[in-house]
């Protein structure tokens, strides 16, 4: 159940009515996180400017999700694991990849080499080693794409946090639990 108030469009008001018709406008609809997002328009503008840059960045959007998946499964975020399940259906994920990359690894070699960085940002603060790098640089990717993994990585970590907190209503299919992971410090 919602902890904060998910605001509609209709009701809105200001830049937080922009915000949220550009949101309907570019996906045809308007994500209940992205309502209660507009309770501060500039969280929800600080929200959708990263996002928006990163989708036009060089990682493939199936990667992106992989990352975002990665980052959903160990702070139990029902909402961001709901949606980036779904999207992911939606760039070509199967329900195995989804799978996959919720446990923290792919199938193809290089994405793989990418959400297994991704889980090691997480798990360490970013605090990644040399040879955490060497793996990625090995692996084809070069510090453009390290750049974009840890961008990928702190974005979710904010939609994950807020979501939890706000309580976000699900209008994405739920999605099962895979086991008890305990959460990210």
């Amino acid at each position: 159940m919602a902890r904060l108030t998910q605001i509609s469009p209709e009701s809105a008001s200001g830049r937080a009515r922009e915000l949220l018709d550009a949101v309907k406008h570019k996906f045809g609809l308007v994500p209940n996180m992205t309502r209660a997002m507009a309770n501060s328009p500039a969280a929800l503008d600080g929200y959708l400017q990263p996002s928006g840059a990163l989708g036009k960045g060089a990682l493939p959007a199936r990667v992106r999700e992989q990352i975002a998946l990665v980052v959903a499964q160990p702070y139990g975020c029902d909402y961001c694991l709901a949606a980036h399940s779904a999207v992911g259906r939606m760039v070509g994920l199967t329900a195995e990849e989804v799978r996959d990359a919720r446990l923290g690894t792919a199938v193809d070699r290089k994405a793989d080499t990418l959400v297994r960085f991704a889980r090691r940002v997480l798990e360490v603060r970013g605090r990644v080693t040399d040879a955490d790098l060497a793996a990625v640089w090995a692996a084809g990717w070069d510090d453009g794409t390290i750049t974009e993994v840890v961008a990928n990585v702190a974005l979710h970590v904010f939609t994950d946090y807020f979501n939890i907190a706000a309580g976000t209503d699900l209008d994405f299919p739920a999605v099962a639990p895979l086991h008890a992971e305990p959460a990210v410090a």
